[in-house]
């Protein structure tokens, strides 16, 4: 996870005419400009036909049926689930669980290896530039157990306060969570010095990667890292899905999340068993045509290179960052282009955000306006809410260019 990277070769075009969405009119003559991939990715007909083929020809519960339906979903679920594994260098198909969201797998992770873990008078280290995925779950034990929360500052130009940590660690926290990558400041942390930092503590490091994943190429095993969590739908694949990565040995001694079909492996009336993982934490029916979407999404961004969708997002950053810089009124919030990629979250003088958006929106520019589910750190900053665009390996710089178009059209209006 660097910034920075050297200039890929990514043939936009192409990847664009496989996104049917991309030519939709947002109203007559005004045609979608994208630029709100932060929030959710649109997806490729790649992703779109391999559910659809699932629902016409493999339609079937899994793990517990012998028909040919059954065993072809089974077989169809697990191999995406090797996909993915293999997409973040997972040592073992095993440590992948499939998850509703993201932000399951972070509830997941607090309810099960922490309350297991942690008792009255802990320390869970965190950051100011969390989404609320990875601050409501860890308050809830706190008020549950007694646990205690710190935070890792945001410095004024966007960074971590990498200078804090040293202290906060002497306090032995049992875990440090952390995104790889704001979904507000676009900030890249320093995740491999992070978790390298925490080991060194005692503690486990748990990285929120909703961002990051989509973004950059991603080396569990190199980074050493203990807990991973990201979502589907912000890397081309489906709604509904997120996946958690753990270290075997760590998803093998936490106890079960949730309860009911698939996560046992055997019941009586009054005890039962755990299965063995993953399918210990993937209780009732999973999402079966999203996996698989998923498994598609992963072929299709390994087809495209993450290199080359890393070179490319930070050059789009760069260029948004700098055309924005011209727009009279404009406040961009977060580091400058080599420590930040994938967003450009800022304000607008005399206007609010969703104003802004809203505005963009009738020139068929699509952003983000609000808090970003990440209040806190906006109340670092002393504001409510932002505009944000957010870009991805199917836009362009001619698409930034017609969003600052679109911001004088906002001055226009507000002078």
């Amino acid at each position: 996870m660097a910034a920075s990277p050297k200039a890929g070769t990514l043939d936009v075009n192409k990847i664009r005419a496989d996104f049917p969405i991309l030519d939709v009119e947002v109203q007559p003559g005004v045609k979608l400009v994208y630029l709100d991939s932060g929030a959710s990715s649109q997806k490729p007909v790649q992703v779109i036909e391999a559910m659809d083929r699932y629902y016409r020809h493999e339609n079937s519960n899994i793990h517990r049926g012998v028909h040919t339906l059954a065993e072809n979903a089974t077989e169809a679920y697990e191999i995406a689930r090797g996909k993915v594994a293999k997409f973040i260098n997972a040592a073992k198909p095993r440590e992948i669980v499939f998850t509703r969201n993201a932000t399951e797998a972070v509830n997941l992770v607090a309810f099960s290896w922490g309350r297991a873990n942690l008792k009255e008078g802990d320390l869970v280290v965190l950051t100011e530039m969390e989404h609320h995925a990875n601050l409501v779950p860890w308050q809830m034990l706190a008020a549950e157990k007694g646990i205690r929360l710190e935070f890792i500052p945001v410095t004024e130009d966007g960074l971590l306060d990498m200078a804090a940590l040293p202290d906060l660690l002497a306090q032995k926290p049992k875990l440090v969570g952390f995104t790889a990558m704001s979904n507000v400041l676009g900030t890249i942390t320093p995740a491999a010095e992070i978790v390298r930092l925490a080991h060194e503590a005692g503690a486990l490091a748990l990285i929120d990667g909703a961002q990051s994943v989509p973004h950059m190429p991603t080396d569990v095993q190199a980074l050493d890292v203990d807990f991973l969590v990201f979502s589907s739908h912000k890397m081309l694949g489906p709604t509904g899905l997120g996946v958690l990565y753990g270290k075997l040995a760590l998803l093998e001694a936490m106890p079960p999340f949730l309860g009911g079909g698939d996560m046992i492996k055997r019941v009586e009336l009054r005890s039962f068993t755990a299965n063995e993982v993953p399918q210990k934490f993937e209780a009732g029916t999973p999402a079966i045509a999203e996996v698989i979407g998923l498994g598609a999404a992963v072929d299709y961004l390994n087809a495209v290179g993450m290199d080359a969708i890393a070179a490319h997002d930070h050059e789009l950053t760069a260029y948004a960052l700098e055309r924005l810089e011209e727009v009279p009124g404009v406040r961009i919030f977060g580091p400058s282009a080599d420590h930040k990629s994938s967003n450009a979250s800022f304000t607008f003088e005399g206007a609010h955000p969703h104003d802004v958006a809203e505005i963009l929106n009738r020139h068929g520019v699509a952003t983000r306006a609000g808090h970003h589910c990440a209040m806190p750190l906006h109340n670092k900053f002393g504001i409510p809410s932002t505009t944000r665009a957010s870009f991805y390996l199917y836009n362009t710089k001619q698409e930034i260019d017609q969003l600052v178009e679109a911001l004088y059209k906002v001055k226009e209006i507000f002078g």
